[in-house]
């Protein structure tokens, strides 16, 4: 039994785009809802978000659910880091919650919208917060307005939630949220055996089971196979640009080292032949000089501007054909 990717974005889509129980856990589960407090039931709503933008296609899948007489929520899957990117779910979760409010409603039947964001990168990495003496982001992290002196909470409409996959860092799953987060991360790895061993919930072993590649038709797994190679390709392209800027980088680092190398060694010689010839040297007599450093050596530079006489240095930096 082989378990498809959930992140990709066929498979996202095909067990929390068309199942609400099982999308109905997994928010229930990353935003601690329990008891009284629980999403009860959802709907679908169309997925009307923001225009599709160069590179965002193969990155980001979203599904837009509303829990019935509740908040709204935007679901988003995103397995690239693109320029941008919290710009859109700011956008995203913003233009929903405009969208709450029908024709001839006044603005208190705004309801809330949360959009929910799981990452197949890190958002804010423990380095670089430890680098910036910054507080370190846990992996399912919860955003929303609070006063800025005080810290109190307030303006609730718009809230976020991320949940950075690799800060799981590889350790055996201990709750519910990490159990969903090891899901995302490594379902292809599974076995049945392994499945029926760990404490999984009901919606997750749903999950799980609507990701089983058996239970795909032929033009399910196409739609799968291509949406990996899609994302793929975009991985590979990525590696393939950042390593023609190093090469680029160093190609460029070497040649302005062998020019500020080249330049700091003629300094001394352009200082001897302007005390002997008696004033500074043009533009053309630097070219000149530069040149013969490249094709005759320092050596024989500094026998020449010690043996010749003040005119006859000047008639020599000028003599195309001077050796």
């Amino acid at each position: 039994m082989a378990y498809a990717d959930l992140k990709n974005d066929f498979v996202f889509r095909r067990v929390f785009g068309r199942h609400a129980e099982v999308l109905r856990g997994l928010l229930n589960d990353f935003l601690e809802r329990t008891g009284e407090r629980a999403i009860a039931s959802i709907e679908y709503l169309p997925p009307d978000q923001a225009p599709e933008l160069p590179g965002v296609k193969l990155s980001i899948v979203d599904v837009k659910c509303r829990e019935v007489g509740g908040a709204t929520f935007v679901v988003e899957m995103q397995v690239l880091p693109i320029t941008g990117f919290l710009n859109r779910v700011v956008y995203n979760a913003c233009k929903a919650y405009v969208g709450t409010l029908k024709r001839g409603d006044t603005y208190d039947a705004l309801t809330p919208v949360i959009a929910v964001t799981v990452c197949d990168f890190e958002l804010w990495p423990d380095a670089d917060q430890r680098a910036t003496g910054g507080v370190q982001v846990p992996m399912l992290s919860h955003w929303r307005m609070t006063e800025r002196l005080s810290g109190a909470p307030g303006i609730p409409q718009v809230e976020y939630v991320f949940c950075e996959l690799p800060k799981l860092r590889g350790r055996k799953p201990a709750n519910a949220i990490e159990r969903w987060v090891g899901l995302f991360s490594a379902a292809p790895l599974l076995t049945a055996s392994t499945v029926s061993q760990e404490p999984f919930s009901v919606e997750q072993r749903a999950a799980l089971e609507l990701a089983n590649e058996a239970t795909f038709t032929d033009e399910e797994l196409e739609a799968y196979r291509k949406a990996r190679d899609e994302v793929q390709q975009m991985v590979q392209y990525g590696k393939d640009a950042e390593l023609r800027g190093r090469n680029e980088g160093i190609a460029a680092g070497i040649a302005r080292g062998r020019d500020e190398g080249i330049a700091a060694g003629i300094a001394p010689l352009v200082r001897l032949f302007e005390r002997r010839i008696g004033r500074a040297l043009t533009a053309t007599e630097h070219d000149a000089l530069r040149g013969r450093l490249h094709s005759l050596g320092a050596e024989r530079l500094g026998d020449v501007v010690l043996d010749l006489a003040p005119d006859a240095l000047a008639l020599w930096l000028a003599d195309t054909a001077a050796r």
